[in-house]
């Protein structure tokens, strides 16, 4: 009965974002874990106007658009500078090069975190030391310091799912043992802690705007920012063959570079983040209202900590057969992510073994992210709710 409510909804009011499929158990919605269409068509006439613009500008890298939302981000976040680059990766990677961080140093990163982050170490010669999360899937402040050593440099902080992590606490440590701090914010664009961007605690700050992101472009592309105007400099050098003056290459260099398509179409979207932002909160807001069943870990955020919702991550230990429960029932979910970066293949050189770091491992066999976007319609929510509370694995 309630499965026909929902199609008879849609048919009245042709709300084309709520798919409805049919089965031999009956109609069901079909809502995909992440959906970028809907907010691109909230927006739709203000992103094609840009495009146009850009396209009949005849100016397509390095022009006025890049240099525009460079100087919006950065004022955005409350920043000095920002420069645009092509990938969140290049964005990690760049900044040990311009730190100076390579071979025969070791970078403190979280076990827990996608690969792309120590990718962004190895990338530049340097060793990754991991540190096992929080409760919070964050790196746990009190255990970085145990893992300082004469190689340490640099700790990497991740503000996993959009949640920021315990900003104080690692800045404190990271100055007490004249370590730099580098952030990987490619979840968490707009995240504040203890009322202040979290970029304010860190000497780099690296973004990604694939599209998936709470601020994703068309295709892909990242920043840093940073308050230090050195950093600034040196990251426009690397990112364009290490050049500052043409045909002048001071250094080896990088091709990354934001181009003008992106960086435009990301103006566009910077005037809405916080309101996308805010949607965002009000769907976690409501699956934390409304699910009901004790036997599932649901997200919380830390006290201070401030929360963009990239993504809205449960634990259970019954995780195939929810899975495939809720695929049945027309509801999509992923898993981020399901092998931690020290089991991986590309990382067997570092020696790690299964039973290594044991909380990661745990969270990699449990966690499970339901539908979280923006326009993710009220019903579609109420259905996830209703249907993951009605499971009986």
């Amino acid at each position: 009965m309630y499965d026909m409510v929902l199609l008879n909804f849609t048919m009245l009011h042709g709300n084309i974002s709520m798919d409805i499929r049919k089965n031999e158990a009956g109609y069901f919605m079909n809502i995909k874990q992440g959906d970028m269409l809907p907010q691109f068509k909230r927006f739709q006439q203000e992103y094609e106007e840009k495009a146009l613009e850009v396209l009949r500008s005849g100016w397509y890298i390095l022009g006025k658009e890049v240099k525009a939302f460079e100087e919006e981000f950065a004022a955005y976040l409350g920043a000095d500078f920002c420069a645009g680059l092509a990938s969140g990766l290049d964005a990690l990677y760049l900044s040990f090069r311009v730190l100076h961080i390579g071979k025969g140093d070791e970078v403190i990163v979280p076990a827990n975190t996608y690969i792309a982050s120590v990718m962004g170490i190895t990338m530049a010669g340097a060793t990754p030391v991991f540190v096992e999360p929080d409760e919070f899937y964050n790196i746990a402040p009190e255990r970085i310091e145990e893992k300082i050593t004469e190689k340490t440099k640099a700790v990497l902080s991740v503000n996993l799912y959009g949640q920021a992590c315990r900003l104080d606490k690692i800045s404190a440590v990271c100055k007490k043992h004249g370590l730099y701090l580098v952030e990987d914010c490619a979840q968490s664009h707009g995240a504040m802690f203890d009322g202040e961007y979290t970029n304010h605690y860190c000497d780099i700050s690296c973004f990604s705007f694939y599209p998936s992101k709470n601020l994703g472009c068309f295709g892909d592309g990242g920043a840093i920012v940073t308050d230090n105007e050195e950093i600034h400099r040196l990251f426009k050098i690397y990112r364009n063959y290490g050049s500052e003056v043409r045909y002048h290459n001071m250094v080896v260099g990088a091709n990354s570079r934001l181009d003008e398509m992106q960086a435009g179409l990301l103006r566009v979207k910077l005037k809405h983040l916080d309101e996308l932002n805010n949607e965002r909160k009000e769907i976690a807001e409501r699956y934390l209202a409304g699910i009901n069943r004790k036997d599932l870990i649901l997200p919380s955020v830390q006290e201070g900590a401030g929360m963009v919702w990239h993504q809205f991550v449960i634990r259970t230990d019954k995780r195939e057969e929810l899975m495939k429960y809720l695929a049945d029932k027309g509801i999509g979910t992923l898993i981020h992510y399901p092998i931690p970066p020290h089991l991986s293949q590309a990382y067997e050189y570092l020696g790690h073994k299964k039973g290594d770091f044991p909380i990661t491992e745990k969270y990699a066999n449990e966690v499970l992210s339901l539908p979280m976007y923006n326009g993710l319609t009220v019903e579609e929510q109420e259905y996830i709710i209703n249907t993951l509370n009605s499971f009986e694995g």
